[in-house]
């Protein structure tokens, strides 16, 4: 640092205070009783200003500039405008010491000697306030909340923005050391700075943290190995480091800087707490004030010199030696330029010119900062630390894993940590405590050197010259072999040498400093004029612009320092790489290329040294840019040349083939005797014209060959007509017939297969498959008859659901019987088409896959909760059973048995159905009657085990919500009870457990209304009923109503052996004549679709000696059922009205009923016989048009 007379001036009185306007062009001066206002740029005087009557102690200008204040001994402030005008005065009541404006709301502070007072262009008074002791000093924290007030007693006073006083600061020796001069840090910069003391103090064994790239860690000094030093050495450490530690510590926020007449500078928290220890200047200061950002503090005394100091008190030399005392200096603001003021009247303007400490090796910069601390910077990975010291720093250098640096009177030497090149960890090796006067440190291995354009050896005391240069040398760097030498002379000439022999082997002008690639022997780099030249060899220079000075050159990398900031400039070495590569140097520019190019240079250098058979550099240089097809050529060709293959011009024409130059490729293929390589490369690249061109009255093989491959490629790039064409001239009728048929090309597919001779099957075939995919069978067909093949006629008619062609087929060739019915019935079976499915099974004699179809669709549906649909099909399935025991012997009471199984199935989820619509479904279609009439029924049915699907929870909860609201109140509490045992879903849960409540207060009985009667016996049965849906008494049991579930008035009859079915039927119908009380007769209806007994208008009274009347009587007591069985006279005495038969085909017996109240009217379906009221009935009739159990439509014939 070293500062730079600008200008200066002299008045007649002594400069009590200056102040700088906040855009640093004006200088206001306080010279006796005037103001002298100045013109910073060159000390012109612009204006004297007179307002006070003496001597004027004090000035301050606002921090937005439009105002300034002085004060005088004559007790008056006066307030200023920017423009020099005077605007207001007040006044105290004793001569006025200093004044300062808040920096944020303007707010003047003025002291005089007794008190001080607060004024702001709001208020229309001075607020003021008495103080115990003169006041000599005055300043405003950063924020403008606080006003310290420095007391001739030694004490110091901070007050509010109203003048309270917050804390109060008596120093030690205050009465003996008057406060002369404070001033706050005026930077929160080093608010953050600070609040990080804690984690570096703590850490005392000197680890450092690396930081990433916008970050500094800040290192202190750190202690050196044990044996590196006296005793006495390491106690002085100890001390500087305990006192650093307070310092850093303790500031925080605003530092408060104190200058006293007891020779000391000390340092305050807002708090009042010191931070650190007092610092001794060996003078009385006059004055302290920060620059701008803080960073340094300027102090002034009876030492009749402006002293630097860092912010925390180091001194760091003298800005100018004055002829006597200085009683003030300011800074000018965002600025190194300083003005002073000193008792004999004089004035001077300082320039600081800081100069720039750093040194470099390599990829690591070193360099000062705040003139006492060191920051490493790592150029490659922007990495830094900071190495935070005490005192200032002269000299860096940095040499591999150690670090240099000298302070005025010591040299600390570091080191890493460990050998990464990567590692930022630095800690002290060694303290040097002398003195040392040099201009340029180096740091080596062991040693610390001043170097000159000399060969030094460290443990030889005698130089060796290594070059006499005519001029003044300002820069030099050796090459990395140490065998040549760059020189930058005062002349701005770069001088390159060849140590060995002194040789000059080059100059180039305009250089101010050069540097030699660290790993290249050949280039270096230098700039100049605001340019950077590169040389290689013995080439060109290559310049591109960039400013500031090379200090270092490393592969791709140049260091470049720019006013004070070092970055590493990225330059590609292309330009040197072509030099190279111009002179089909290979290797050397593969070497050049290493140190960094872009992809496309490498790909330049690969393809040039691949085309130049330098394969071993292609190859290296291929592997750079990762280009996998060039790396298998050249391997290929690499595997050639092991087996003995020389031929050059092969060679060259494979790598042509790959750069894309065919013709020079087929050229020299056809020179070393390879046509067929260059025909199949036209191939291949789809060239067919060159190629015939090429091949011009070649061999006939090699043209067809030829068209097949245009024609693949036509087929390639989207041209499948032309395709086709190609192929069927190539005799490819295969590959024609695939693209016709991919391409839906019916016309063609037809064309060629009317062409095709009918020996040729597979093509043929080819067309049938693609005719039978594009929806054309008629076509398919005929190539199939042309070729013969009627398995595939008929799976072809199969397919496409032509039946009628399927079945006259298999009429011609039964063989092919079973490839057409199975597939239709299963087509049937789909289409629910089931009665027609089960004779086609029947007729390809399938009957068992028909039963097994039925079964899984009926068990899908009762997975499927469609309990109506698996009544249906269990209905369906007991028919396939009956036929196949019709049919088959040996499978006829297997059969049988399901049969019946099958019906009771089919009538269990018929009624399920009802009732699972009722606990699902939020509203009912059926009579309570209904839904209790068959809850009952299902009840006595499910005896044995419940089917799948069906739930006894939904059937008890149906019976007893039925039986509570019909008044059967014994069987609803039964029901109830049950539930209880049972797994009852959450939805029903309290539905059951109010329905179990509630029915215990009703009475204990069924309603009389409700028992079921049996028309046997007429035996009143009850509702529930352990034998299940049969009398009691005799055993008989009951026939149900399909629809309502009552039970019928209908008794079954058998017939006596011997008695035919047929002979029974002529037998009924004789209808002997019998006597009765009334004209009227029934009338018998019979139809297709039901057989039914109509009563006229008035009643049937049938004799009281009926002889069916008397075959109902039966032994009381019995425990088995007997059966009512009738001879002939009984049928003949019957009549046709009365009777109801269910004529079941073979193997089956018919089944006969007689009616016992022929006043009501029944009907049964004639397809499924079950029973129904009629008018029940022709109602779901109406409703479905078909039955309801066996959903036999009403306009079907009875088959």
């Amino acid at each position: 640092m070293r500062a730079a007379l600008t200008w200066r001036d002299r008045a007649e009185h002594c400069i009590y205070d200056l102040a700088f306007k906040p855009d640093g062009t004006q200088l206001i001066v306080a010279a006796g009783n005037r103001l002298l206002v100045y013109d910073t740029s060159d000390g012109t005087l612009i204006q004297p200003l007179k307002g006070h009557k003496d001597t004027v102690y004090c000035v301050a200008y606002a921090k937005d500039g439009k105002r300034f204040a002085s004060g005088s001994a004559d007790k008056s402030v006066i307030i200023w405008t920017s423009k020099l005008e005077g605007i207001l005065k007040y006044t105290h009541n004793d001569s006025i010491q200093c004044v300062s404006y808040n920096p944020l709301t303007h707010q003047l502070a003025s002291c005089s000697s007794s008190d001080f007072g607060l004024w702001s262009p709001e208020q229309k008074s001075v607020s003021k306030h008495k103080t115990g002791s003169k006041i000599t000093c005055c300043s405003w924290t950063n924020d403008g909340q606080y006003l310290a007030l420095g007391m001739f007693n030694g004490v110091i006073s901070i007050r509010n923005k109203n003048g309270d006083e917050k804390v109060k600061i008596e120093r030690t020796g205050a009465a003996s050391s008057p406060i002369w001069s404070i001033c706050w840090n005026p930077s929160s910069r080093w608010e953050k700075f600070w609040s990080r003391a804690d984690e570096e103090e703590e850490s005392d064994n000197g680890h450092l943290e690396k930081s990433d790239n916008s970050q500094l860690e800040e290192i202190p000094e750190l202690k050196p190995n044990p044996d590196s030093g006296q005793d006495n050495e390491e106690k002085i450490e100890d001390n500087e480091k305990e006192e650093a530690k307070h310092f850093d510590l303790d500031e925080r926020n605003d530092t408060l800087a104190v200058a006293d007449w007891g020779q000391r500078l000390s340092f305050y928290q807002l708090s009042g707490k010191q931070i650190g220890k007092d610092r001794m200047l060996a003078f009385d200061p006059c004055c302290v004030s920060y620059f701008t950002k803080g960073e340094y503090i300027l102090l002034g005394g009876s030492d009749k010199q402006v002293s630097l100091f860092t912010k925390d008190g180091v001194r760091l030399g003298t800005v100018g030696e004055q002829s006597s005392w200085v009683w003030t200096c300011k800074a000018k603001p965002d600025s190194n330029y300083v003005a002073v003021g000193c008792q004999d009247g004089t004035i001077s303007f300082y320039q600081l010119i800081f100069s720039t400490v750093h040194g470099l090796y390599k990829d690591r910069y070193a360099y000062r900062d705040n003139m006492t601390d060191v920051i490493v910077q790592h150029l490659i990975t922007e990495q830094k630390v900071r190495i935070k010291g005490r005192e200032l720093v002269k000299k860096i250098a940095i040499y591999k894993n150690r670090l240099a640096i000298q302070m005025p009177e010591k040299i600390l030497i570091y080191e890493l940590y460990s050998d990464d090149s990567s590692d930022m960890y630095y800690r002290v090796k060694e303290k040097i405590v002398k003195k040392f006067e040099c201009n340029l440190l180096v740091v080596c291995s062991d040693h610390i050197i001043l170097c000159q354009i000399l060969k030094i050896f460290v443990d030889n005391v005698f130089a060796i010259v290594l070059l006499k240069q005519s001029t003044a040398v300002r820069c030099l760097d050796m090459s990395a072999s140490r065998n040549k030498l760059a020189v930058v002379d005062e002349n701005d000439t770069c001088l390159v040498y060849d140590i060995h022999t002194k040789e000059l082997l080059f100059q180039e002008p305009n250089a101010n400093s050069v540097a030699w690639n660290t790993q290249c022997e050949d280039m270096l780099c230098f700039s100049g004029g605001g340019y950077l030249n590169i040389k290689a060899g013995n080439f060109p220079v290559h310049q591109q612009k960039l400013q500031g000075f090379v200090v270092g050159y490393n592969g791709s990398k140049i260091f470049c320092l720019h006013v004070f900031s070092m970055s590493a400039v990225e330059v590609p070495q292309s330009a040197p790489m072509y030099q190279y590569l111009e002179r089909k140097m290979f290797k050397e520019a593969y070497q050049i290329a290493c140190l960094g190019v872009t992809d496309a240079d490498w790909r330049e250098l690969a393809m040039e040294a691949l085309e130049g058979l330098e394969f071993e550099t292609a190859k290296k240089a291929f592997t750079r840019i990762r280009d996998l097809r060039y790396l298998e050529l050249i391997s290929s060709i690499e595997e050639r040349k092991k087996h003995g293959e020389n031929l050059n011009e092969l060679f060259l024409a494979d790598v042509y083939a790959y750069q894309g130059k065919f013709h020079e490729a087929a050229k020299l293929y056809k020179k070393s005797g390879h046509e067929s390589l260059a025909l199949d490369m036209y191939s291949d690249l789809r060239m067919f014209d060159y190629a015939k061109d090429f091949l011009r009255s070649g061999d006939p093989k090699d043209t067809k060959m030829l068209i097949k491959k245009q024609a693949d490629w036509a087929k390639n790039i989207n041209e499948p007509k032309a395709a086709v064409e190609m192929y069927l001239s190539a005799g490819e009728h295969m590959k024609a017939i695939e693209i016709s048929g991919d391409h839906g090309w019916v016309d063609m597919l037809i064309e060629i297969a009317r062409k095709l001779d009918k020996a040729e099957r597979e093509p043929l075939s080819k067309c049938a498959f693609y005719f039978k995919k594009l929806n054309n069978p008629g076509y398919a067909a005929e190539t199939y008859m042309k070729v013969g093949d009627l398995k595939a006629l008929v799976s072809l008619h199969v397919e496409t659901h032509r039946w009628e062609e399927a079945f006259a087929l298999s009429e011609k060739h039964p063989e092919f019987k079973d490839e057409v019915y199975v597939p239709y019935a299963q087509w049937l079976a789909e289409n629910d088409r089931f009665e027609e499915a089960q004779k086609a099974f029947h007729k390809a004699g399938r009957q068992r896959e028909a039963v097994r179809v039925l079964e899984q669709l009926t068990h899908n549906a009762v997975v499927e909760s469609r309990f109506n649909d698996a009544a249906y099909y269990y209905w369906m399935l007991s028919m396939q059973c009956l036929d196949i025991a019709q049919e088959n012997e040996e499978q006829k009471t297997e059969m049988l048995q399901k049969f019946h199984h099958f019906q009771q199935l089919a009538e269990v989820y018929h009624v399920y159905h009802y009732i699972q619509r009722y606990t699902e479904e939020p509203f009912s279609f059926h009579l309570p009657e209904t839904l209790f009439n068959i809850s009952r029924f299902l009840l006595h049915s499910l005896t044995k085990e419940t089917p799948l699907g069906i739930s006894k929870v939904n059937t008890l909860f149906t019976l007893a919500k039925q039986s509570k609201a019909l008044g059967a109140y014994k069987l609803a509490r039964h029901a109830y009870d049950k539930l209880q045992g049972l797994q009852i879903p959450a939805r029903f849960q309290k539905s059951v457990e109010l329905g179990s409540l509630t029915i215990r207060s009703k009475p204990f009985h069924d309603s009389e209304e409700l028992v079921p009667l049996c028309y046997r016996c007429s035996t009143n049965n009850p509702l529930l009923n352990n034998l299940g849906n049969v009398c009691i008494n005799c055993r008989q049991p009951f026939i149900f109503s399909a629809s309502s579930y009552e039970v019928l008035h209908l008794v079954e009859f058998y017939l006596e052996d011997g008695i035919t079915d047929e002979e029974a039927v002529s037998l009924i119908d004789l209808e002997a004549p019998r006597l009765n009380k009334s004209g009227n007769k029934w009338q018998e209806m019979m139809s297709d679709d039901a057989q039914s007994l109509r009563l006229n208008d008035s009643a049937v009274i049938i004799e009281d000696d009926d002889p069916f009347t008397a075959k109902l009587s039966f032994e009381q007591g019995g425990s088995e059922f007997v059966p009512v069985v009738v001879n002939r006279a009984v049928l003949q005495s019957m009549s046709r009205r009365d009777v109801l038969i269910k004529r079941w085909p073979k193997p089956l017996r018919w089944q006969y009923y007689r009616s016992l109240l022929p006043d009501a009217s029944i009907t049964m379906c004639p397809s499924c016989f079950q029973m129904f009221h009629t008018e029940d009935y022709e109602l779901l009739v109406l409703q479905h048009n078909c039955c309801p159990f066996c959903r036999r439509r009403i306009d079907e014939s009875n088959q």
